[in-house]
C-alpha cells in the first residue's frame, strides 16, 4: 500500500442513479470534487481498480461527499461498493504548509511526555471534533478493579472476567499541547494540561 494514499471510504448509495456517499479522511475537496483516475480497494485488501471521477460535492457537517463514478450507473451498482476505499497515488500528494501533517503519517506516531520523557503510547487515529484530536492508545492499561463475589452451589454459571477494551485518550492537536512533531523519528511530544489525561482515560472507562 505504499503506493496508495486512502482519501475516503464508500459508506452507503446516494440516491437511484449510482451516486456514492465517502466519508472522507482527507482535508483537500479536489480529492472529491475534481475529476480525473481514482482507484478503488475492495474491503478484504486484495483488489485495486481504477475508475473515474466525474465529479463530487460536500454535504456539510457530516464529513462526507457525495461523488459519481463513470463505471457506476444505479444503486444496485453502488450497493456493491460499500466498504471500498478510495484511493489516490501516493505521488499525488498536495504540497503542505508549514504545521500541516497528512493524517497517515501520524497514525503510529509514538507519544512522549515533553517534560517527564515517558513514553504513553502510539497515536490510532485522528479525529475532527471542531478541530483536530489524536487518538492516543495508552501503553498503560488501567486494572479492573478487584470484586469479591459469592458463588453458591446451586449457581451453575460463574460470571467471567470482563475483558478490557484498550484505553485511548485524545489529545488537541495544538501547538501549546503538542509542540514536537518529529515524522523523521516517528514521534511527537505533548504537554498535556493537568488532568487531560487522566479525565479522558476515565472517560472512556465509564464507557466500556
Amino acid at each position: 500500500m505504499s503506493d496508495w494514499l486512502e482519501v475516503g471510504v464508500i459508506v452507503a448509495p446516494q440516491g437511484l442513479k449510482g451516486e456514492l456517499r465517502v466519508n472522507a479522511s482527507s482535508d483537500f475537496p479536489e480529492r472529491f470534487e475534481q475529476p480525473g483516475k481514482r482507484w478503488l480497494q475492495s474491503p478484504d485488501g486484495d483488489r485495486v481498480k481504477e475508475v473515474e471521477l466525474l465529479g463530487g460535492r460536500y454535504v456539510p457537517g457530516k464529513n462526507l461527499y457525495v461523488v459519481r463514478l463513470a463505471e457506476i450507473k444505479d444503486i444496485n451498482e453502488a450497493e456493491e461498493l460499500r466498504g471500498y476505499k478510495l484511493l489516490v497515488r501516493s505521488c499525488d500528494r498536495p504540497q503542505l504548509a508549514e504545521d500541516e501533517y497528512h493524517v497517515s503519517d501520524l497514525i503510529d506516531l509514538e507519544v512522549y511526555h515533553q517534560f517527564t520523557k515517558e513514553k504513553l503510547g502510539v497515536i490510532s487515529d485522528v479525529l475532527w471534533a471542531g478541530n483536530d484530536l489524536l487518538e492516543v492508545k495508552l501503553d498503560k492499561q488501567p486494572q479492573e478493579e478487584n470484586s469479591q463475589d459469592i458463588i453458591h452451589e446451586s449457581d451453575k454459571s460463574q460470571k467471567k472476567p470482563k475483558k478490557q477494551k484498550p484505553t485511548t485518550v485524545l489529545i488537541p492537536f495544538v501547538k501549546e499541547i503538542v509542540p514536537v512533531v518529529d515524522l523523521e523519528q516517528r514521534r511527537i511530544e505533548i504537554t498535556p494540561p493537568a488532568g487531560l489525561l487522566e479525565i479522558n482515560s476515565s472517560e472512556e472507562r465509564n464507557r466500556q
